[in-house]
């Protein structure tokens, strides 16, 4: 690719840039006026080289924290760095509620950037699976510095990108240092390029970093075998560090002299304004204005932008979730009557199949989702055959991956990925992408991206599964804001549950109780099409006068059996109420209820110490105390793993025998 006189001078004038910025927003950081500062000096050749080869507002970036150089050639000017490194409500990245140098442009089709380092990977991989199934030419960057490529998600996402060949480009910084961590500490050999022999169908490069002539054929070669679907690319750039880490770092406490003496000989934009010159793109008197017209224009932006209003504090909980879809109902929805009868995970699959009949962009995948098989437990049975290999198909045995190719997909704002997790023991992988990627994303872009996706997981005990098949993992998941916790107890709700899921805006983490698929109790005539139950509204399984229960999953067949014998030994009145969604939440129904009864049961699954049941406890407390004629009673499991032994298991989990016994202490209060 032959580049332009201009297009050169300006990606000149954009590493400028990124370094006075880097110096500038230095100074302010002294004067108090910023409080964090990651920089890129030493990088900029790679990063405007890069920029330079792709077409931004076609082509997708996902940048990391170094990658100014590269965000200011690709659109975002200085002026928008500086409201955010100023954390000024005009940020364009995040308003102010990330943190600064967390690039993110949706008009560019620049994700913004959360600080975990190694998860864009696999973000950028389903984002690169979106424009394959379009049949776009598109290229999708994603860059780190050598340090993240420790983290196993790294090479999840090159075995993913190389195996679909998906027009991935990996660029990775090698400034020969992860903080104080030197790269023969952190990589095999020292060197990204060797360590990735293996991956059959990966285009590999290794560039020296300060060399500009090199990068520009090395970049373009890299985004022509790219959009020409010759595979995913990764280059090695070697670059210096000029800078320590970030603001809150010395690197001289760590980096011998003579090494920072190397580094500042091979300063990139010096040795770019030596060939500039050399090749009649620019004269030493070009160069010299150039540095003043742009210092000049940092150093209006600053006092510019220190005028510009803060985030306005009644926003702080503004863009945690997306406001409800029009179609999704907000009234109660009666027991739907008529239909013939069915379990909860042929509910599941036929929730599944209407939602792909009607929305053409949904896929379904997951381990052993695809094919003949259905998953595990057969939930996507028949799904692929009916609507082909292409919807419906298995991913990698990786939980990370699964999550994070979904958000790539999904931030496309084409796709709806409804993914299965097998278990929910074996989520764990996953948890950095569902809480800091999939959770957070809305909320520290100001609402510039979202991702709404559906996680279905399979949960629960009473199976005889041992430790690691029968986990409760909803305490865990409620603490997390921004994403919804679906858990129905019934084939109905099931599927009307999961059907609002896969239209909602928001990330649902949707929970089938393996112990609940195929249980008699469990089965419900199935709602039609139409059926959709609303987030937020429990179910009163049974009304009551005396005593109260909440709960949810398999708690709520157990907790109508002992109201019923209740009633029959001591003639009293208990209502049970199924919360059906945990996030959100009904607090009135709750609330309505206690302060009826007086006197209230949660009861759950999972262990007692930190469940969500403790949540509700302490809602009850702050909201009804004045009504309350005992105090909250907690039925669930103990503090212990689920053991396998049916002996062990029945003792560890909470039963019927438990629930009368705390119904009987509290009804006689």
């Amino acid at each position: 690719m032959t580049h332009s006189p201009e297009q050169l001078r300006r990606a000149y004038t954009n590493a400028v840039a990124a370094r006075m910025m880097d110096a500038k927003i230095l100074i302010l950081l002294k004067q108090g006026k910023i409080f964090f500062h990651i920089g890129g000096s030493g990088h900029e050749g790679i990063q405007v080289g890069m920029a330079l080869a792709m077409q931004p507002g076609k082509d997708w970036a996902y940048p990391y924290y170094r990658d100014m150089g590269f965000a200011l050639h690709y659109g975002t000017t200085v002026e928008e760095v500086m409201r955010d490194a100023m954390h000024r409500a005009a940020g364009i990245s995040s308003g102010g509620f990330a943190m600064p140098f967390h690039y993110g442009d949706r008009d560019l089709r620049m994700v913004a950037q959360s600080s975990p380092t190694g998860t864009q990977y696999l973000q950028a991989v389903g984002t690169a699976m979106g424009a394959v199934r379009e049949g776009t030419d598109e290229v999708v960057y994603v860059s780190s510095g050598e340090g993240a490529t420790s983290e196993g998600e790294f090479h999840e996402a090159l075995n993913w990108a190389s195996r679909e060949r998906l027009p991935v480009i990996f660029l990775i910084q090698n400034n020969g240092y992860a903080i104080s961590v030197p790269v023969e500490d952190q990589v095999a050999g020292g060197s990204v390029f060797k360590m990735t022999a293996g991956y059959e169908g990966l285009q590999r490069f290794e560039v020296d970093g300060s060399d500009f002539p090199e990068i520009l054929r090395v970049t373009s070669e890299a985004v022509a075998l790219a959009r020409s679907r010759k595979g995913p690319v990764l280059i090695e750039a070697r670059t210096v560090r000029l800078l320590p880490h970030s603001s809150s770092d010395d690197q001289r406490k760590y980096r011998p002299a003579d090494d920072l003496a190397e580094d500042a000989a091979r300063d990139p934009i010096p040795l770019m304004e030596n060939y500039l010159i050399e090749q009649g793109v620019l004269t030493a008197a070009d160069a010299a204005a150039i540095r003043t017209a742009m210092q000049e224009r940092i150093d209006r932006a600053a006092v510019e932008t220190e005028l510009l209003p803060l985030p306005d504090a009644a926003d702080v909980e503004r863009y945690v979730y997306a406001p409800p879809p029009a179609e999704q109902p907000v009234e109660p929805v009666p027991a739907p009557e008529g239909g013939a009868r069915i379990v909860l995970v042929d509910a599941i699959n036929h929730a599944l199949a209407e939602e792909l009949e009607r929305n053409p962009s949904m896929l379904v995948y997951g381990e052993d989702v695809g094919g003949g098989k259905g998953g595990v437990f057969t939930a996507t049975r028949g799904l692929a055959a009916k609507f082909g290999d292409a919807r419906v198909f298995n991913s990698q045995l990786a939980e990370a991956s699964i999550i994070g190719t979904a958000l790539g997909l999904s931030v496309r704002g084409t796709f709806k990925p409804v993914v299965e997790i097998q278990f929910g023991d074996y989520i764990w992988p996953a948890f950095m992408q569902i809480r800091n990627e999939v959770a957070m994303l809305r909320y520290r872009s100001n609402n510039h991206w979202s991702c709404p996706m559906v996680i279905r997981v399979a949960v629960g005990g009473y199976i005889h599964g041992g430790l690691y098949h029968s986990q409760s993992i909803e305490g865990f998941f409620t603490h997390i804001p921004g994403l919804r916790v679906v858990f129905p107890s019934c084939a109905a709700d099931a599927k009307g549950l999961l059907k609002t899921a896969c239209r909602c805006d928001d990330p649902v983490l949707f929970l089938e109780h393996k112990g609940l698929y195929r249980q008699s109790f469990a089965a419900s005539p199935e709602p039609a099409a139409d059926h959709l139950v609303p987030f937020g509204v429990a179910s009163i399984k049974r009304p009551g006068e005396d005593l109260t229960v909440i709960t949810w999953g398999m708690l709520v067949q157990r907790s109508l059996e002992a109201a019923r014998k209740i009633e029959e030994r001591l003639g009293a009145s208990v209502e049970v109420i199924d919360l059906r969604t945990l996030n959100p939440l009904d607090r009135d129904t709750i609330l309505t209820s206690v302060r009826k009864t007086g006197k209230v049961i949660v009861a759950h699954e999972d262990t007692l110490t930190g469940g969500f049941g403790a949540e509700i406890a302490a809602i009850i407390a702050q909201e009804a105390f004045d009504r309350l004629d005992a105090p909250v009673v907690r039925v669930a499991a103990k503090d212990a793993p689920v053991p396998y032994a049916p002996s062990l298991e029945n003792a560890m989990l909470p039963q019927e025998t438990d629930l009368l016994r705390a119904m009987e202490r509290l009804l006689r209060f």
